[in-house]
C-alpha cells in the first residue's frame, strides 16, 4: 500500500515548504518525533483554545480568526456548541446526524457562553438548539438533529465511493504562508486534504468525534472557495450531515461542488475517515476579499 508523503497541491499561500528537521513549537510535539512513532496516535498539547471558568469559556490568544487577530475563530464556536449538544442530548445509540452552525456576527476575543434547548424528544428523533453568546450579545446559533441508529436495510442505492488516498504516515510539512491551527496534509487531486486537530478545545478534554468533525467542517469554506490569489469568500454558516461518526482522528476533506454568483457562493465537501466516507459538509459564503492572517 502506498505510504509516501502527499505532495502539496493547494494554492501557494496555503502550501507547505520542503520538510525541516528542526521545527519545534512550544507546547507541541516535535514535528519529527511522534508519540509511539506514528502521527495517527493521540498526542498531548498543553494549550487549549478555551479555559472553562464557571459557565464561561475564556479564549486563549491562539483562538483568533484567520481573518483578524482580534476576532474569535468561527469554527471554535461550532465546536463548543457540538460539545454542549452532545453532552446533554446524545447517547450511544442516538448521534448527531445533522449540525447547522450559523455564524452571523463577528465577535471580539471575549468569554463565550453556550445555552442549549431541547426542541423535540422523540423515540427516534431528537432536535436541539444552541445559542452562543458573549457580553455583546448572540454571536452564533446552532441546530442539531440526533437520529437513533438501527438495522441497515438491504438493497441500498449506490453509495459514495471511498477515495483513493491513504492516510499520511509522517508529520505535515511546515507552512510557508498561513499557519493553520490544526495539522493539515494536502493530497494529490483538486482540493483534497487530510486534517487533524492537535489541541484540546476546552481545558485538557479529549476531543470527541462530533466535536472534531464540527471543528473540521468550517474549513469546507476555504477549501471550496480558495484560489491562487487567496480566499475571497467568508462563510456565514456550515452544515454537517453525518451517517456515522468518524472512527479516526484524521478527517479527509474533498471538495465536490461549488456554485457562485453575485458575491454569494455555496460549496460542498465529502468527509472521510481512514475507512471511508462518513458524511458531507455544505457552506454558504459571502465575497470578502481580505487576506488570511497567520
Amino acid at each position: 500500500m502506498r505510504r509516501a508523503r502527499p505532495r502539496a497541491v493547494g494554492p501557494s499561500y496555503l502550501r507547505s515548504s520542503p520538510p525541516r528537521e528542526d521545527v519545534q513549537e512550544p507546547g507541541r510535539p516535535s514535528r519529527t518525533t511522534w508519540p509511539g512513532g506514528s502521527p495517527l496516535e493521540s498526542h498531548s498539547v498543553t494549550s487549549p483554545f478555551f479555559t472553562s471558568q464557571g459557565a464561561e469559556f475564556v479564549p486563549a490568544a491562539h483562538a483568533h480568526s484567520p481573518w483578524s487577530p482580534g476576532m474569535l475563530h468561527g469554527r471554535l464556536l461550532g465546536g463548543l456548541a457540538a460539545r454542549a449538544i452532545e453532552s446533554r442530548y446524545a447517547d450511544p445509540d442516538l448521534h448527531v446526524a445533522r449540525l447547522t452552525v450559523d455564524l452571523f456576527r463577528n465577535s471580539p476575543m471575549l468569554p463565550v457562553t453556550v445555552e442549549t434547548a431541547l426542541v423535540r424528544d422523540g423515540r427516534r428523533i431528537r432536535v436541539a438548539d444552541a445559542t452562543i453568546r458573549t457580553e455583546q450579545g448572540v454571536i452564533g446559533r446552532v441546530s442539531a438533529v440526533l437520529l437513533r441508529t438501527s438495522e441497515q436495510p438491504e438493497n441500498q442505492p449506490v453509495l459514495t465511493d471511498p477515495w483513493d488516498e491513504t492516510p499520511p504516515d509522517g508529520p505535515p510539512e511546515p507552512s510557508t504562508g498561513w499557519e493553520p491551527p490544526f495539522e493539515m496534509w494536502w493530497v494529490p487531486g483538486q482540493r483534497r486534504l487530510w486534517m487533524r486537530e492537535d489541541r484540546p478545545l476546552v481545558d485538557d478534554e479529549k476531543l470527541t468525534p462530533i466535536v472534531r468533525t464540527a471543528l473540521a467542517g468550517d474549513f469546507a469554506s476555504p477549501l471550496t472557495s480558495m484560489a491562487e490569489g487567496g480566499v475571497a469568500f467568508i462563510n456565514a454558516d456550515y452544515t454537517l450531515t453525518l451517517a456515522r461518526m468518524p472512527g479516526s482522528e484524521l478527517i479527509g476533506m474533498e471538495a465536490t461542488g461549488r456554485v457562485a454568483a453575485a458575491g454569494v457562493a455555496t460549496g460542498q465537501v465529502t468527509l472521510h475517515d481512514t475507512t471511508g466516507p462518513f458524511g458531507f459538509c455544505v457552506v454558504t459564503a459571502l465575497a470578502n476579499p481580505v487576506p488570511l492572517r497567520g
